[in-house]
């Protein structure tokens, strides 16, 4: 009797189908993000250059501190990060021109008109044992009370938030309403809050 061969499979698909599975699983999934800062450092000074010593009125400047304990200081006042973007809006704008808060300069902004502009600076600084998580909520804090006042400065000159302005316009507003916040060098902070 003749022996029966068992007929083989056919794989030769199987490598591609594994590919196209493999490829429809990276295009589908998503991958976790890293979060960043977007932050423009200063140019590198000339050497030729001299250095001027800038003197910075005390009123302009609100310095927000992170112990190593998460717990956030805005001035010397204790503060949940919650209420650090209005505070800092406050300071920053100064409604009611109070005399500790910054002072403003009538600037001519060129293609525009003179505004007064904030001399307004935040001085970061937070303890090297400072958690990540609230030194991001923290930053994201002072650049929502920077945006929100972008947004309310847009809608009184141009009747729209600033995300829809033209990019001339966007530079005339950053120039009149500008993001100096002042990182320092993580260092202990003993800060006692709460």
């Amino acid at each position: 009797m003749s022996k029966k061969s068992t007929p083989g499979l056919n794989t030769s698909s199987t490598a591609d189908i594994a590919f196209l599975l493999l490829c429809y699983f990276l295009m589908t999934t998503t991958m976790g993000s890293q979060t960043g800062l977007a932050r423009r450092l200063p140019p590198i000074p000339d050497s030729k250059q001299q250095v001027e010593d800038q003197k910075i009125n005390r009123r302009n400047i609100i310095v927000v501190r992170i112990n190593s304990a998460d717990r956030v200081l805005a001035g010397s006042e204790p503060i949940e990060i919650a209420y650090l973007k209005e505070k800092v809006k406050e300071f920053l704008d100064n409604p009611n021109n109070d005399p500790n808060l910054p002072e403003k300069e009538i600037k001519e902004i060129e293609g525009f008109k003179a505004v007064p502009v904030s001399k307004g600076v935040i001085s970061l600084q937070n303890d090297r044992g400072t958690s990540y998580a609230t030194y991001i909520a923290v930053q994201n804090e002072l650049v929502k009370a920077v945006n929100e006042l972008r947004d309310e400065f847009s809608m009184a000159n141009f009747g729209k938030k600033y995300s829809r302005l033209s990019e001339e316009e966007q530079g005339w507003v950053k120039k009149a309403i500008p993001q100096n916040i002042s990182e320092a060098e993580p260092k202990d902070v003993n800060a006692s809050t709460r």
